[in-house]
């Protein structure tokens, strides 16, 4: 039977010859992923766990702890890797958000199934992966069985044709898809086509993580030679790629010619049918740029922000906080110089973690302020004050306007 990529992991993974739209598949999970909240909220330790070589902790969303509370979880955390023998431990000074931390070590591999609490788990569909974020119940019983459920929704493919130009990213690629297209609840979606090859990794991620906020249960890419490649440097071997029949039944095709897109930026609230052309928005003025989260503090992210910044000096009045993805990519960026071209721009660099981007810690936004984030989310409330108002856009856009103090095209600062 003809499948999409989801449908042939899915059957796969549950033994099944097939999978078809509306089946519930039960499936062996090959990787399962703990982070530091769940270690001080209400944890409970397992009397025994299903495989500790599938099953990784990472400190990331409260590092170095803001809370008590979060300070008592971190012990948790490591007393529970050390009673149960689990190596892939990622703790404070090896940390970073989540699904930088699963790229870099090669936990996120085509043709498997990897699952975590974060919303934002659908990142690693980027490397052809089935993943979704879950509740911390399901979590808990995946570590301690090996094996969850899912239900098998349609499909939609995304064809990728033309090349992506070259100030255009991930995000922008993403917001014009939410814009046109809106939520995709209770759906899957799949990218591919010609076009694939011109879209990197880094911004594949960034696609795929933001999949989330249109609601979809699973985003995957193709397998092909760019995600060979970046496998292949991140030491993943020994995995079997997922490929969609030529002849899959998709709910929908989306036809999506790269070459015509420009820089996006959605407004305040959602980022589904909220977005309009960079170039098109009302002059804007901002108090906070932010640049990090899963989906944006990549490195390729921050030496598009470094290029935009460098010689160049934040206007006054605005804040410009760049929060590296990973203790890792934090690292390379200070060797590369890009943490340096920030800070003497004026930005403020911040220790790897998710903070900002869930209004926790590391930059709260205050009531009646203007946001332009890169990271994941952008409805009320999201990073602080309620009576604020947080626009999202590229890690160009957000320095481009940093220098500004307005909304600006990036093209207009890059030129």
């Amino acid at each position: 039977m003809s499948m999409t990529i989801i449908e042939r992991i899915l059957a796969r993974k549950s033994g099944r010859d097939s999978v078809s739209v509306g089946d519930t598949v039960v499936v062996d999970v090959d990787m399962t992923v703990l982070i530091d909240l769940q270690f001080a909220t209400m944890w409970i330790p397992p009397l025994k766990i299903n495989d500790p070589e599938k099953l990784a902790i990472v400190m990331d969303h409260a590092v170095p702890a803001p809370t008590l509370k979060d300070a008592a979880g971190g012990p948790h955390a490591r007393r529970f890797a050390a009673d149960f023998g689990i190596t892939r431990f990622y703790d404070v000074g090896r940390h970073g958000i989540c699904h930088q931390v699963i790229a870099e070590n090669g936990l996120a591999r085509p043709g498997e199934v990897l699952a975590c609490t974060d919303s934002h788990t659908c990142a690693a569909g980027a490397y052809n992966t089935a993943a979704r974020g879950l509740g911390p119940a399901e979590i808990y019983s995946i570590m301690c069985t090996g094996s969850t459920w899912y239900h098998v929704a349609p499909t939609v493919r995304y064809e990728l044709t033309g090349a992506k130009p070259a100030e255009v990213s991930g995000k922008d690629i993403f917001l014009y898809l939410a814009n046109e297209y809106g939520d995709a609840a209770n759906m899957n979606l799949e990218f591919g086509g010609p076009g694939l090859s011109s879209v990197p990794m880094h911004d594949r991620r960034t696609i795929a993580t933001q999949c989330a906020e249109v609601s979809a249960d699973f985003s995957t890419f193709e397998y092909d030679d760019v995600l060979e490649a970046f496998l292949s440097d991140h030491c993943a071997s020994g995995y079997r790629a997922a490929h969609p029949d030529r002849d899959a039944r998709y709910h929908e095709v989306r036809n999506i010619d790269l070459d015509r897109l420009e820089p996006y930026v959605a407004k305040p609230g959602t980022v589904s049918r909220n977005g309009v052309p960079v170039s098109e928005l009302p002059r804007t003025r901002i108090d906070q740029a932010f640049i990090g989260s899963c989906a944006n503090g990549q490195l390729e992210d921050l030496e598009i922000a470094a290029k935009v910044l460098r010689g160049k000096t934040v206007a006054s009045g605005v804040r410009l906080l760049v929060t590296p993805a990973s203790q890792a990519v934090y690292r390379e960026a200070m060797r590369r110089g890009y943490l340096q071209d920030i800070a003497d721009a004026g930005g403020v660099v911040t220790n790897s973690t998710c903070g900002a981007c869930f209004g926790y810690h590391m930059g709260v936004i205050g009531p009646g302020e203007v946001c332009l984030t890169s990271s994941t989310r952008n409805f009320t409330g999201r990073m602080g004050s309620t009576e604020a108002d947080i626009y999202m856009a590229s890690p160009a856009t957000v320095a481009a306007s940093a220098i500004s103090g307005y909304i600006s095209d990036p093209r207009s600062v890059t030129a």
